[in-house]
This record gives C-alpha cells, structure tokens and sequence, in this order.
C-alpha cells in the first residue's frame, strides 16, 4: 500500500461562519467552492479547491481557531498573494525559518492559520 497525496485538509469554523470564509478563500485566496454532498451539507461549513488542493471548513461546536495546525497552500506567486491579503485587511506573517522557502503565514476569516509558500 503506497500513500500518494492528501485529497483534503478540513479546518474548523463557528456555525453561520460560511460567508466571510467565502469571502476569504474564494474572495482573496482564488480557490473555487464544491458543491457538499446533501447528506453532509446539512451540517453546514463549505469546501474550497485549488488545483489538487482542498480545504474543508467543518462547524465544530465550541470553536477554536487552529493557532499552530495549518494547512499550507503551494502558490506561483508568494509576494503577489502576500499584495492581495494585505489590501483585503489579513495580517501577512513572513517566515524565514526555512533556508530557500518563501513563505508567510496567514489567518483565514474565523482565525484559523494558513501557510502559502512558494511552490
């Protein structure tokens, strides 16, 4: 048995938290929202795509925004994005950690971390 990638990351969010995360992923990020299956849409949250890459917003009663756990998005283009996040309101939290890697840190719309890095 051979793993061969990761179909999806699911981050949590509050109940009625689905528009600003709209705005965020598919408003500054460019990623497209999917459909959720009828069985599962009821529960509320969204699901964003990006090439192979996925994002699901899952409501979590008692939510908590992940502060150290984070998804990280691989872009064409770090300091373009950076540009974008910075002018939609989003703190741009640049890392250097990393010999090589261009990379920043981010917040999404309910507080959950974010890494772009370039790919």
């Amino acid at each position: 048995m051979t793993i061969n990638g990761i179909h999806h990351v699911q981050v949590s969010c509050p109940a009625g938290s689905e528009d600003d995360l709209r705005a965020f992923y598919v408003g500054v990020l460019g990623m497209t929202e999917l459909p959720k299956p009828p069985a599962l849409a009821v529960r509320g949250g969204c699901w964003f795509r990006a090439g192979a890459a996925e994002i699901h917003c899952g409501v979590e009663e008692n939510f908590r925004p992940a502060r150290k756990a984070h998804p990280c998005l691989l872009v064409e283009d770090v300091n373009a994005l950076a540009k974008l996040i910075e002018a939609s309101g989003g703190d741009v939290r640049w890392d250097t950690n990393i010999a090589g890697v261009t990379r920043f840190h981010t917040d999404d719309a309910v507080g959950n971390r974010i890494e772009l890095q370039q790919a």
